[in-house]
């Protein structure tokens, strides 16, 4: 896939059956619904930026795919679960590809895009997270 970072595309074929399916199909959607994003693997797992702020990415549990929005808890989705953190962040994990509602997942990406936390300059901040969107 084009404009997608090789070592997402080499994460993806090193998983096996339904995970790599459910990797597959998740950067090819991510990719689509944020082209202006740019993406790499960061702490092993892909992740898509806008303007260095990480957005959204996934990664392969135990049991599944983990998608992660780092803004999520203020989507108002029930589908995100907030992972109870002092952050922002929300997930949804995968077993198979059907779980995929397409529909649900461009909203939460469009939802990513209008709804960011700073957390590109967390670390300046000392842990506080300032609301850029």
């Amino acid at each position: 896939m084009e404009n997608i970072a090789e070592e997402i595309l080499e994460y993806n074929k090193s998983k096996e059956g339904e995970d790599r399916a459910i990797c597959e199909l998740l950067a090819k959607t991510i990719h689509t619904h944020l082209p202006e994003a740019t993406n790499k693997l960061w702490h092993g797992h892909p992740v898509w930026f806008l303007d260095g702020n990480p957005i959204t990415g996934y990664d392969k549990l135990k049991n599944g795919v983990r998608l992660m929005f780092w803004s999520g808890a203020d989507f108002g989705e029930d589908d995100l679960a907030e992972l109870g953190s002092k952050f922002k962040d929300a997930s949804i994990r995968y077993h198979s590809v059907a779980e995929i509602n397409i529909e649900n997942l461009q909203r939460w990406l469009s939802k990513s895009r209008d709804i960011q936390w700073d957390y590109k300059n967390i670390v300046k901040r000392k842990g506080k997270l300032e609301r850029l969107k």
